[in-house]
């Protein structure tokens, strides 16, 4: 199925006032695994709705042939409120929808004798599409995400963020098509989902271009790395470890030519000084009349020292007008996590508490400073468990205790486009924001609406770090966020002295957890006090 061909030639692409991309130019051969990585807000979801061919550039040649078709996995299940689930699925199969409705309609002519040539070609392209399969795939693909058995009458706006998403992906999958421009796949994947994914799109004839925060899934699936950065692309091979090598060798290039560069500015200003030191230390030239010689002419004190110090001077301006840029430094998480003063041992506390069928917790006990990872499978109720431990829900049976001062980062919590900027959606002091590293100058004036996912998430963020918690719950804390920004967090996560509970799906961040194991299945507790 290596047909595909998918190419920017000089594109660009402005969103409101600003530039998002800037002449691209790339080519994704047939067949790649590719995995795009950048900042949050550099244009990866953009340069995927390029290539899906949903928007079009503002400048350049957007050349896209795949006759197997595309499927485009957005962040963000895109159907009316009113539609129900096999209506988001019937948007992923569009192609293959029309063909059944041509079908239709070419069979009420057949009777006639007409048109008997035409429904054949119809039903050669139905059968070449897996149409009369295309149920079953669904099913297939539904249970494999963790969602066997969905009522297809259902509403998706019922479901939750993470059921929404795999629904998409679900649909997507199961519609076949050549390439796949997949936005945040692993997203909302417990362990065994994510591993079959995985395989699953190894084993892809096609073509893959996902853009991921998954580090795990960048180093098992991708070929090719693009990276989207300063409204460009630059393609890496030999993928994510590739990748890496190749930027750490380009940053320490880019550090040596800049330390260069000031070095050599440093020594011609010395040089500079050090010869006007020279020249007014020379004796001033003696009027010609002591000599008595007309014609004679003697040269200046400092003929050879001002001629050095033209030329020096020249050398310094043409460095200083060709500056050597440093390498950007990255936007760095710098909000330290602090945990306010408890006066007592326990942080949160938990007695045979239910909430309907989705949560039993017949006891939980975390003491102050303690940390706790919550696993299990989609559905089994972390997040009702989180939302319980934050006050947002009150169980219907059952005492719970927690402190006063409580930080959640709901799974669900991106911003909704509302019209505030990024200033006015935190709600706090300019430098205070500016101060955490989450957001340049440039950033705090933009409109919500104007930002990426993850932008928005930063907005929570920042927002979380601003005050004192005893008790901070980080559901997901990693969806939508950059490599580069999740292992900030990480970092950051070490000093918050305060008791911390988060549910994550993110398999290097549970690697590096130590602390309290609670796994949840059913919606029952199993605890594991042992150190991980």
């Amino acid at each position: 199925m290596r047909t595909a061909h998918l190419a920017l030639s000089g594109v660009t692409k402005r969103s409101a006032d600003h530039v998002v991309l800037d002449r691209v130019d790339l080519t994704v051969r047939a067949g790649e695994k590719v995995g795009v990585i950048g900042d949050n807000g550099a244009g990866k979801s953009t340069l995927l709705r390029l290539l899906a061919g949903v928007e079009p550039p503002d400048n350049g040649d957007v050349d896209v042939v795949v006759p197997g078709g595309i499927g485009h996995l957005t962040q963000a299940l895109e159907v009316p409120l009113t539609a129900s689930v096999q209506d988001a699925i019937d948007a992923a199969f569009a192609e293959l929808r029309e063909i059944e409705a041509r079908m239709r309609s070419v069979e009420l002519e057949l009777a006639a004798g007409g048109l008997l040539e035409v429904y054949g070609e119809l039903v050669e392209r139905y059968e070449a599409s897996g149409g009369y399969e295309a149920d079953a795939r669904v099913d297939i693909m539904l249970h494999r995400l963790g969602l066997p058995g969905l009522d297809r009458r259902r509403a998706p706006n019922t479901l939750s963020g993470g059921e929404r998403s795999r629904l998409a992906l679900a649909a997507t999958l199961a519609a076949q098509p050549e390439v796949l421009l997949l936005d945040e796949p692993t997203n909302d994947l417990d362990d065994q989902a994510v591993e079959w994914l995985e395989e699953h799109l190894r084993t892809h004839r096609g073509t893959v271009i996902a853009v991921t925060h998954d580090r795990v899934f960048l180093e098992r699936l991708t070929s090719t790395i693009l990276e989207v950065e300063e409204r460009t692309v630059t393609r890496y091979g030999n993928g994510y470890g590739g990748y890496l090598a190749a930027k750490a060798a380009e940053r320490r290039r880019r550090l040596r030519e800049y330390d260069e560069w000031r070095r050599e500015i440093d020594r011609s200003r010395r040089l500079v000084e050090a010869n006007a030191a020279r020249l007014d230390e020379m004796p001033r030239k003696m009027e010609l009349a002591v000599f008595a010689a007309g014609p004679f002419r003697a040269r200046g004190r400092g003929h050879g020292a001002m001629s050095r110090i033209r030329n020096l001077k020249g050398r310094l301006d043409r460095l200083t007008g060709s500056p050597v840029a440093p390498p950007p430094e990255p936007l760095a998480f710098a909000g330290q996590l602090e945990g306010a003063a408890l006066d007592e041992d326990v942080a949160v506390e938990l007695g045979e508490v239910r909430v309907g069928n989705r949560l039993q917790v017949e006891s939980l006990r975390l003491a102050r400073g303690e940390r706790l990872l919550i696993t299990g499978p989609n559905g089994a109720g972390k997040t009702t468990l989180m939302r319980v431990l934050a006050g947002e829900i009150c169980p219907d049976a059952g005492s719970v205790r927690r402190p006063a001062r409580v930080g959640h980062l709901d799974q669900d919590g991106v911003l909704r486009p509302s019209g505030l900027t990024v200033l006015q959606a935190f709600g706090g002091d300019e430098d205070v924001l500016l101060s955490l590293g989450l957001f340049r100058p440039a950033d705090l004036h933009k409109r919500v609406e104007e930002l990426s996912y993850g932008q928005r998430r930063r907005i929570e963020l920042a927002r979380l770090v601003t005050e004192p918690v005893d008790l901070l719950l980080l559901d997901e804390p990693t969806n939508h966020l950059s490599p580069l920004l999740v292992e900030q967090l990480e970092e950051a996560l070490v000093s918050y002295r305060g008791a911390l509970v988060v549910v994550t799906h993110d398999r290097r961040l549970r690697e590096q957890f130590t602390g309290t194991h609670l796994s949840l299945h059913a919606g029952r507790v199993a605890l594991a006090r042992a150190a991980r």
